[in-house]
């Protein structure tokens, strides 16, 4: 039977659970991270993970050395797609140093949630702040959240919420608001109709949402997270290009209607238009379809894609209450999550249930989750930022691309097929392609990544890792036994571990690997070592976490 009831609240992690949790909640750790937070209890551990941030400095243009997000570029900044690729670096460099902070795993969630294809908008600033709202909002109101991604400046162009005026409706973001970022499609009834909304609902709600635009001089900072947002059109307090009608909704929502509160002759106001979004959004949330929904996307992201009827009663359910309770805040929703028995596979005595080790991981988690194991580091992005740049971006372009994922870029704007697509989910990732790519980082770690002038920008010196980490070289046991006990979601059977062992051992027996490597020249520990990590890393456990 599943269980939300929490794992023993003062018994410390150890060494599996912490790992697990970790990984789950974070881009991956590194082997001290995992020591230390096997001592702690759960409530020690989520304390550190959930804890809240400040905002992260924003990106610097190589151009000028500056900051362009001020609030906008001018001439002297590089071109827009340049800015653009700077904005994706930036991001994946807080990813790769964000420690063992939940805030920017979130942020990544929120984007596969609330997807946007970057290609459409071709504004790296308009990127940037969409990014600095997720993360305002990574452990705050979901429900606050969508209240602003109406507005949004990339939004608004990549649903076309700028072209929907009075008159001239755009329905396109009305109807992905519902059935991708709120309350999801339900069954079909109809044509156009589910058991969460209807057509109707979809045309009331885009007039709900009508009269926005673009603000590209980013001059309309919101007040509460400190991001510049789209503006209504209209002079002074009149929102000229909204419908000031009244919207009446259908009995999916108990036959509602939302009109604004105040007018200007025959037009609202611009108070009265935002608030008709407060008033959708309300309006929404007060199903519980809704909480339900998000709670199943937040659960295949951090527990398990597949959710039996079982899960749905016992897990989705009781933390969809949660959400409901906490008016819609994250963090009281993933903690229960995160303390449950049932995210530790110790809700029962089965052995082959799939939270532990049962995600394939996206080309995000191997790249910075290797990236963070074995402390890889890019150049200083303040005292060398072209080499930073020239770092982050062959890993951003060049190492997640290969293994199939775009960086802001998905395919459709359902958003990355991993996240969402039925009946796979996250199998999506693995294509012949895409695989044969994924295991090749392990050999572009090894080898590195040098310049045009031959400097070397990143690379996995595999004999300095170990001796850093006090691994004893001088027995292969040991070697072997921390790699696997730390790279590896799940305990191995005694034959996996002697496969990987003889790949250490390659062409020595085992009791002249002293005399015969350990002795010898450097290079002879650095081949052995480096075909221990490409039989790991190329193995099947190491894709799971």
């Amino acid at each position: 039977m599943s269980s939300l009831n929490p794992i023993n609240l003062s018994a410390p992690l150890g060494r599996k659970n912490a790992a697990h949790l970790l990984r789950r909640t974070t881009f991956g750790p590194a082997r001290a991270d995992i020591d230390t937070f096997s001592n702690y209890n759960i409530d020690q551990a989520l304390a550190i993970i959930l804890e809240e941030k400040p905002p992260a400095d924003p990106p610097v243009d190589v151009l000028t050395g500056a900051s362009w997000v001020n609030p906008k570029p001018t001439g002297a900044n590089s071109e827009s797609g340049v800015l653009m690729d700077m904005t994706f670096a930036w991001w994946f460099n807080l990813m790769r140093t964000s420690g063992n902070s939940i805030i920017d795993r979130i942020s990544w969630f929120y984007h596969t949630h609330f997807t946007t294809i970057s290609s459409r908008i071709n504004r790296g600033t308009a990127i940037y702040y969409q990014i600095k709202l997720f993360r305002h909002y990574a452990l705050g109101s979901f429900k606050e959240l969508c209240k602003k991604i109406c507005y949004d400046n990339a939004m608004l162009v990549h649903l076309d919420g700028r072209l929907n005026d009075v008159g001239r409706p755009n329905e396109n973001f009305a109807r992905e608001f519902f059935e991708l970022y709120t309350i999801g499609k339900g069954d079909q009834v109809g044509p156009d109709d589910y058991t969460t909304f209807t057509e109707q609902d979809v045309i009331e709600a885009s007039k709900v949402l009508s009269g926005w635009n673009t603000d590209w001089d980013y001059g309309n900072i919101d007040a509460d997270t400190g991001v510049a947002m789209g503006i209504l059109r209209g002079s002074g307090n009149e929102a000229s290009n909204h419908d000031a009608s009244v919207k009446a909704f259908s009995s999916r929502f108990q036959g509602t209607t939302i009109q604004p509160d105040e007018l200007i002759g025959d037009k609202a106001t611009k108070d009265a238009a935002l608030g008709e979004i407060d008033q959708l959004v309300n309006m929404i949330f007060d199903q519980e379809a809704t909480a339900r929904y998000i709670c199943r996307r937040l659960y295949r992201f951090f527990g398990y894609y597949d959710i039996t009827d079982e899960i749905e009663n016992d897990i989705i359910g009781p933390l969809a209450q949660t959400f409901i309770a906490s008016d819609f805040e994250m963090k009281p929703v993933l903690e229960q999550f995160f303390r449950s028995q049932h995210f530790f596979d110790s809700d029962n005595a089965t052995e082959t249930d799939d939270n532990r080790g049962g995600i394939i991981k996206s080309p995000l988690e191997v790249v910075l989750g290797s990236l963070r194991f074995f402390k890889i580091t890019l150049p200083d992005p303040v005292s060398n930022l072209g080499s930073f740049y020239d770092a982050a971006y062959d890993l951003v372009f060049g190492k997640l691309g290969n293994q199939g994922l775009d960086f802001y870029e998905p395919f459709e704007v359902a958003g990355y097929r991993a996240y969402h697509q039925a009946p796979v989910y996250n199998r999506n990732w693995i294509t012949a392609n895409n695989l044969a790519r994924r295991y090749q980082i392990s050999t572009d770690l090894l080898l590195g990544y040098k310049d045009e002038n031959d400097q070397v920008l990143y690379r996995l010196d595999i004999l300095q890792y170990c001796q850093s980490e006090g691994i004893d070289l001088n027995s292969p046991q040991s070697i072997v036994a921390f790699f696997v006990d730390y790279m590896l979601p799940e305990d191995i059977t005694q034959e996996r571990f002697n496969h990987f062992k003889s790949t250490l051992l390659v062409d020595v027996e085992e009791a002249d690997w002293v005399s015969t490597i350990i002795n010898g020249e450097d290079f002879q520990v650095v081949f052995h070592l480096e075909n221990l990590i490409n039989a790991l890393i190329q193995s099947p456990e190491y894709q799971l976490f």
